[in-house]
């Protein structure tokens, strides 16, 4: 399947110089001179090494069809995370530099879906969004104006993130967890 450039999310896998990738990290730019891209830190599925490219959102790439499967996260051990197939119980466990730095985002019994491609787990999905509790903010600065002054907050499972003034400590919020930013207050 054909995706542009601008599409590419971690955790999806490409195929680009005659390899599988698997993108880590993306970050779409806009320079004030000249077009948009999507600057993609690519991980290759067999032999692990790193590479960064720009895409263009007018560039299409292969997208890979892989089998995927949910999962159930259950717990960390040492430097490895546990996660059940949701049908067979089966086990399985992965390495945390694998996941990436979104397994900080794991909760228990979190449904996850793992990419899998001839039967090898190659890729994690997280939920695009996780409700968590703000475990240390700023207090509001006086005269600060509202329009556009964030302020640094840390959460529950110790991910640094930018919130609005009016959020204090212990409040739950709704995060990202592709971007890593404050989408709104939890209900």
């Amino acid at each position: 399947m054909k995706i542009n450039g601008n599409e590419i999310r971690p955790g999806n896998v490409i195929e680009h110089n005659g390899g599988l990738w698997v993108a880590v990290k993306t970050n779409a730019v806009k320079p004030g001179k000249g077009g948009a891209y999507n600057q993609v830190e690519l991980k290759n599925l067999i032999d692990g090494t790193k590479l960064n490219e720009r895409f263009r959102s007018a560039e299409t790439v292969e997208r890979v069809r892989l089998e995927q499967k949910d999962f159930t996260y259950l717990y960390e051990q040492d430097e490895s995370l546990v996660f059940m197939d949701a049908e067979t119980y089966e086990q399985l466990e992965l390495q945390k530099d694998f996941v990436g730095d979104r397994s900080s985002f794991l909760q228990d019994g979190m449904t996850v879906t793992v990419e899998l491609y001839q039967e090898k787990p190659i890729g994690v999905s997280l939920p695009d969004q996780v409700t968590l509790t703000i475990a240390e903010a700023d207090p509001v600065v006086k005269g600060q104006t509202a329009a556009s002054s964030y302020k640094p907050a840390v959460l529950e499972n110790g991910v640094r993130v930018m919130v609005p003034p009016f959020i204090a400590s212990g409040e739950r919020i709704v995060v990202d967890t592709n971007e890593i930013t404050y989408i709104r207050r939890a209900d």
